[in-house]
């Protein structure tokens, strides 16, 4: 009996320790698989920085205009909402564009993503902090 108990742990902590090898497999295939189209482009811009995008046309990201996003830690009723400014200019000629995209904006005040020229431009992640970081994505229109 005493075996057996032996043999049935032995056998339970080695599934155990090939388990431990297979989610990072898993994981390694989810995250390919959810790789972005190459149509998609992802920046991330600290205040004041420029990118040119896919289409030609360039984004700047202006300033932090209003953070009220809930603390880390902290447990709140509401979770807040962050607003961005940035700047869109046409690859060719045109008028510049200033708009403002929200981490979560309340009902019909902002937005997290709007089309500018042929591109649509989405905030997908703000850090925190006085010069936070955007994580912004472009996608062109049609493929909205």
């Amino acid at each position: 009996m005493y075996r057996t108990v032996c043999l049935t742990l032995i056998a339970l902590l080695t599934g155990c320790a090939s388990a431990d090898s297979q989610p990072a497999a898993t994981a390694t295939t989810t995250t390919t698989a959810q790789e972005p189209p190459a149509a998609m482009q992802t920046i991330t811009l600290g205040i004041g920085e420029k990118a040119t995008l896919a289409d030609g046309s360039r984004l700047t990201y202006l300033s932090l205009v209003n953070d009220s996003r809930c603390p880390p830690n902290v447990q709140c009723i509401w979770a807040g909402d962050a607003e961005i400014s940035l700047r869109w200019e046409p690859a060719a000629s045109g008028k510049p564009k200033t708009f403002s995209l929200h981490t979560n904006p309340i009902a019909d005040h902002g937005q997290t993503g709007l089309d500018v020229g042929k591109v649509h431009i989405a905030l997908q992640a703000l850090e925190r902090g006085i010069a936070p970081e955007a994580t912004l994505s472009i996608t062109p229109v049609d493929k909205v």
